[in-house]
C-alpha cells in the first residue's frame, strides 16, 4: 500500500512539473499587464510605457501599463503579489521605494519573498530644484533659507518612501535643516506645486524636471549622481557639495508574483533585455537621464534584500512614519 501511495504522489508531482513546463512553453499567449504604483507622467510610468511598447512589438501581443497609485506604491505591489504567478501581471518599481514603504511597517506586501525578480531596467538621476523665484541659488543658500524659515522647508516628494523623499530627508538631516515633506502621488503632481512655489524645493528626476529647467521655470542647485550630467553641466553633484554619503540607491526593475516558473522568468528577462537594446528606447532613456542597467534574477533579488535591510535602518534613523 505504501508503495502505491508513494508511486501516486510521485506521479502527481511529475504531472505538476509537466504542466508547469507546458505552460512555460506556451507563454505568453495573451496580454500582459505591467503595474506602476505611481501616477501617470512620472519617470516610473514613462519608462515602463517605453519598455512595454517595445516588448509588445517584439512579442506581437498587447502589453499594457496600469497605474495604481497609493500608499507610496504599496497598492500596486500588493496587487501584483496577490496575482497568479503566471507571468501575466508584472510590477515596475523603484527598489528603494519598494523597500522603504515595507520598512515603515504594516505594508500589504513582502518586499523580497513576495516576488519573483526578473531584471533591473534602469537607474534614475534625480536633481534638487527650487522655484524660479526662490532666493536660493545654491544648496548652502537653501540650507540658510530653511534655518531661518519658521517651520522649516516644505519639500515636494513624489511619494512617501520614494528615493527622492529619502534623499531629500537624508540631506536635510545631515545639514541639520528643518524640513516638512509634502507627498504626492507621483512626479507630475509634485512638479505642479514646485512650479507655483507651494513647496520650497523638490527632488524630481531629470526626466520630470528637464523641460522646466530649460525654460527657467525651476532652478537646479545639486544633482544626485556620481558625476555631473551633460544636460546640466553647471550643477554640482552631492559629492561636490559635501553630501555624497547621503546618496540612495535609485535603481528600477521589473518583477512578478512569487512562485513564477523559472522558464517564464527567463523568457520575460530575455524580452526586457532585448527591449533595452532598442535604439529608440536607448535614446529616450539617455535623454531622460536614466541609464539602462540589466541583471540576472538572482542579482536583482540579492540587491533587493540588501536594499530592504538598508532601508529598515534608514526609516528608523529618519523617523519616517506612514501618514
Amino acid at each position: 500500500m505504501r508503495g502505491i501511495i508513494r508511486h501516486g504522489l510521485l506521479a502527481a508531482a511529475l504531472a505538476c512539473v509537466n504542466l508547469a513546463v507546458a505552460r512555460a512553453d506556451e507563454f505568453p499567449n495573451r496580454p500582459i499587464t505591467v503595474m506602476v504604483g505611481l501616477a501617470a507622467g512620472g519617470i516610473t510610468d514613462v519608462t515602463a510605457r517605453l519598455y512595454s511598447e517595445v516588448v509588445a512589438r517584439n512579442l506581437g501581443l498587447r502589453v499594457s501599463v496600469e497605474n495604481r497609485p497609493g500608499a507610496g506604491g504599496a497598492v500596486a505591489a500588493a496587487a501584483v503579489q496577490a496575482a497568479p504567478p503566471d507571468g501575466y501581471t508584472l510590477l515596475v518599481f523603484s527598489g528603494s521605494q519598494h523597500a522603504t514603504v515595507a520598512a515603515m511597517g504594516s505594508a500589504p506586501y513582502e518586499p523580497v519573498k513576495g516576488f519573483s525578480f526578473i531584471t533591473l531596467m534602469f537607474d534614475s538621476v534625480v536633481v534638487l530644484v527650487v522655484p524660479a523665484e526662490s532666493p536660493a541659488k545654491t544648496l548652502d543658500e537653501l540650507f540658510e533659507l530653511g534655518r531661518k524659515k519658521q517651520g522649516g522647508l516644505a519639500m515636494g516628494s513624489p511619494g512617501l518612501g520614494s528615493p527622492s523623499h529619502i534623499l531629500g530627508a537624508r540631506v536635510m538631516l545631515a545639514a541639520k535643516v528643518p524640513m516638512q515633506p509634502v507627498h504626492y502621488r507621483g512626479g507630475a503632481p509634485m512638479m505642479a506645486d514646485a512650479l507655483t512655489g507651494r513647496v520650497d524645493f523638490a527632488v524630481p528626476t531629470v526626466s520630470t524636471s528637464r523641460s522646466f529647467l530649460a525654460e527657467k521655470k525651476l532652478r537646479a542647485v545639486v544633482i544626485g549622481a556620481q558625476q555631473r550630467w551633460a544636460g546640466l553641466p553647471e550643477v554640482p553633484t552631492l559629492t561636490e557639495a559635501g553630501y555624497g554619503k547621503e546618496e540612495v540607491a535609485n535603481w528600477f526593475g521589473v518583477a512578478g508574483p512569487a512562485g513564477m516558473p523559472k522558464e517564464i522568468v527567463e523568457k520575460l528577462r530575455g524580452e526586457f533585455i532585448k527591449a533595452s537594446r532598442d535604439p529608440e528606447l536607448q535614446r529616450r532613456l539617455a535623454e531622460n537621464g536614466t541609464p539602462i542597467v540589466t541583471s540576472t534574477p538572482e542579482e536583482m533579488q540579492a540587491l533587493m534584500a540588501s536594499e530592504a535591510a538598508t532601508m529598515n535602518e534608514l526609516v528608523k534613523t529618519l523617523s519616517i512614519r506612514r501618514q
